[in-house]
């Protein structure tokens, strides 16, 4: 009777021990891919700021060569921008980078002086 009580002691035991390995198993899973997934939407984020530069940039470039240029949609190898060029002196870029389904904006203002463009603010918008 003994080893009977003993033999299911220890499966009780051994349940109670498989259950606590199942238990940590899936919560590491579940942190682990939690953290895969914000890593993935930050880097994503990064890629469209990344474009809303770029489109900035092209802006900045565009309108020295042509002081008519508004803007564009530019392809990217990874996403697109979407410019928009107003005013005349101070000039206002609004550049909005896009990556999947994340956007970024960044606005820039310059003066123009003859030929000369000096970039006055650059900033990330909300």
């Amino acid at each position: 009777m003994n080893t009977s009580r003993s033999a299911g002691q220890t499966i009780i035991a051994l349940l109670i021990f498989m259950m606590l390995a199942i238990t940590l198993t899936v919560t590491a899973t579940v942190v682990v891919i939690t953290n895969i997934r914000s890593s993935s939407v930050a880097q994503s984020g990064d890629i469209a700021l990344s474009n809303a530069q770029a489109g900035v940039e092209n802006a900045l470039i565009r309108l020295e060569r042509d002081s008519t240029y508004t803007g564009e949609t530019m392809t990217l190898t990874n996403g697109t921008a979407t410019i928009t060029v107003s005013g005349t002196s101070p000039i206002t870029v609004v550049s909005v980078g896009s990556y999947g389904n994340l956007v970024r904006t960044i606005t820039a203002t310059a003066t123009v002086s003859g030929s000369v463009i000096t970039l006055t603010s650059w900033s990330e918008t909300p």
